[in-house]
């Protein structure tokens, strides 16, 4: 579970403008820290397949605003890859 300083601090550094919670950059930087401590769950505890299902629904739903940015703004979506360091 992600704490609410961390998600507060992931929106003030991915906003596009003030007040700004629900752009692609803010949705998929959230969804990014939030599988990264799930995959780090999933490391310690393996059979955890209910936490498995959620990550993977995580990472669909990631993969479906990113193929949605890249449609709308190929700019934008590079620089979230790049700050975000997702494709290696």
């Amino acid at each position: 579970m992600i704490l609410k300083e961390k998600k507060t601090a992931i929106i003030n550094e991915y906003a596009t403008h003030e007040g700004d919670t629900g752009s692609p950059e803010v949705q998929i930087a959230i969804l990014t820290a939030r599988i990264n401590e799930l995959t780090e769950h999933l490391r310690e505890h393996k059979h955890d397949n209910h936490s498995r299902r959620g990550l993977l629904m995580m990472v669909g739903k990631r993969r479906s605003l990113l193929d949605y940015l890249a449609k709308k703004d190929i700019n934008r979506y590079r620089a979230i890859i790049a700050k975000l360091g997702i494709r290696k």
